[in-house]
């Protein structure tokens, strides 16, 4: 038995379909049905019902799933536990949302080079959406995401921090009625495709505020160019760590409870480099904590 085998009958588990467990694994449907019956056949058991217009997990193949699991955790992490240095080396791939991008993920990542030298972590920016679909067909190693409603079955989440959503305006406002700004002032829509755009969504419907929508974008500079150029107003989160980057406008909270959005860090569940992920959760977590956002103001990011 090999342990491209069992990775491939893992891949299967995870994706559903022997279609889709090609794809993650770079081989062919076809070959991918290959080795599943030579996988049967040399542990001399059923590991899929194929009564089914999709092949099914027997309750036998579902426990050989969860042992194959352990044994592709062990081998994928063989060298690195003897080498002692836990993974913490090579490269890793970091998907990260946007608005993350200036603030959070570079404070993080140089905590991280200085703690780990050896390691090289490679950022690609996108939505929460794709992110989650990324890491569920291993694109990215680990990503910072905005929690859902609902996380995809086979993801963990650790919660980094709460970001409160605030209106922000440019100088030109004077109103400071949060409710009369947005129904008289263009508004400038974070992305609805975005969690926090669906957030934001929630919350006008739930107040009943009717907005005039002038643009839609999902990165949060842009956002505050267009507002600082009195384009419109907008809604966003407020970062949890304080930005270098900063453009001057007015800070208005949406009441006393406003909405929140949750950051934190997605990962698939037993992934090989999780003593990696540790490190990269604890370093964003340093960062949050050494970084804290000014007070919202006249000049806060």
């Amino acid at each position: 038995m090999s342990i491209r085998l069992l990775k491939t009958l893992v891949a299967v588990a995870d994706h559903k379909t022997f279609s889709a467990a090609a794809d993650a694994v770079f081989i062919t449907h076809a070959a991918v049905s290959q080795q599943m019956r030579t996988l049967e056949t040399e542990l001399g058991i059923p590991l899929f019902d194929r009564s089914h217009r999709t092949p099914e997990l027997t309750p036998l193949g579902r426990a050989v799933v969860a042992r194959a699991r352990k044994l592709v955790l062990d081998y994928d992490t063989l060298v690195p536990s003897v080498l002692g240095d836990d993974g913490l080396a090579g490269d890793v791939v970091l998907g990260a949302v946007p608005t993350t991008l200036i603030g959070l993920a570079p404070l993080s990542m140089s905590i991280l080079r200085a703690r780990f030298p050896e390691l090289r972590v490679r950022i690609t920016p996108a939505l929460t959406a794709t992110l989650l679909s990324g890491l569920d067909r291993g694109t990215y190693d680990v990503a910072i995401v905005t929690k859902p409603v609902l996380m995809p079955l086979g993801l963990e989440f650790l919660e980094i921090a709460e970001e409160p959503l605030h209106l922000i305006t440019g100088s030109e406002v004077t109103e400071t009625d949060p409710a009369r700004i947005l129904e008289t002032q263009p508004f400038i829509r974070f992305n609805r495709d975005a969690v926090v755009g669906t957030l934001i969504e929630t919350w006008l419907q739930e107040n009943g505020i009717r907005v005039s929508e002038a643009m839609e974008l999902e990165n949060l500079e842009a956002i505050s160019s267009m507002v600082h150029a009195n384009l419109g107003v907008s809604i966003v989160p407020r970062p949890c760590v304080t930005s270098a980057y900063t453009v001057p406008l007015n800070h208005l909270p949406l009441g006393v409870t406003p909405p929140t959005r949750i950051l934190g860090l997605a990962y698939r569940k037993e992934h090989p480099k999780l003593r990696v992920i540790e490190e990269i959760h604890a370093a964003l977590l340093s960062a949050v904590q050494e970084n804290p956002p000014t007070q919202p103001g006249a000049d806060a990011p």
